[in-house]
């Protein structure tokens, strides 16, 4: 028992620490960049067709047979990934919430703002995208909030969806917070991980831009593919 407290101790000081907090922020937000990177390759399967993407789906969900039963990896994956969001999203908070009690009286005279829209709209965005991952989930995996969905067609639902304008204007909303989000967050990672240096930082904020701008167009061209009639 003593030893099991003792062992405890460290993880419970590395997480009440600030560096503690922002190193889960950028570990976690790390993960998850690769997922929505491998999300948005495979969603570019539907260019290619109904059952290369629907294919694609079922494949998703025999990965590990015959060590894992069918769709384990994938239930696996959503868990790790819950974990992963809601420790990010905590961090952040908490975050924020250290930073105001530490300067809990306003400057009386605005400093000069210097923070790019992408600084400036972190916060909120992140809470943004929190809802969105809500609604893309009743949307695609659960379907209540698609009128038209199949149950193991996500080629149909993915059209079937996109063909509605404001559904159209939630996700482009969306995904512009995206790439503002990758864009702010890759470099503060970079740099909580100490991967960035004066020669670096250069390079390392070019290849989050470019990130943010291959990620968020890579997902914002297939519903632009439905609405404009090349998909259907």
């Amino acid at each position: 028992m003593v030893n099991d407290l003792v062992s405890r101790r460290p993880v419970r000081q590395f997480w009440a620490s600030t560096i503690g907090k922002k190193i889960v922020m950028a570990v976690t937000g790390a993960l998850l960049l690769a997922f929505v990177f491998a999300h948005m390759v495979g969603n570019l399967k539907t260019f290619l067709g109904a059952d290369d993407l629907n294919h694609y789906a079922h494949w998703l969900r025999t990965i590990g047979e015959p060590v894992l039963h069918y769709s384990w990896f994938l239930w696996i994956q959503r868990v790790v990934l819950l974990i992963a969001l809601v420790l990010h999203v905590t961090a952040a908070i908490q975050l924020v919430r250290r930073d105001r009690q530490a300067r809990p009286v306003p400057y009386v005279h605005r400093r000069p703002v210097r923070a790019t829209f992408a600084v400036r709209t972190m916060r909120w965005g992140g809470a943004t995208l929190a809802l969105f991952v809500v609604w893309h989930i009743l949307d695609f995996t659960v379907g209540t909030v698609n009128q038209d969905f199949v149950p193991g067609d996500p080629y149909h639902n993915l059209v079937a969806d996109f063909q509605v304008w404001w559904v159209n204007l939630i996700y482009l909303a969306a995904l512009a917070m995206l790439g503002l989000h990758i864009q702010h967050g890759f470099a503060s990672a970079a740099r909580t991980l100490g991967v960035t240096s004066a020669r670096r930082e250069r390079a390392i904020k070019i290849f989050g831009n470019a990130m943010a701008v291959v990620i968020a167009g890579g997902y914002a061209l297939v519903p632009v593919a439905v609405m404009t009639g090349l998909v259907d």
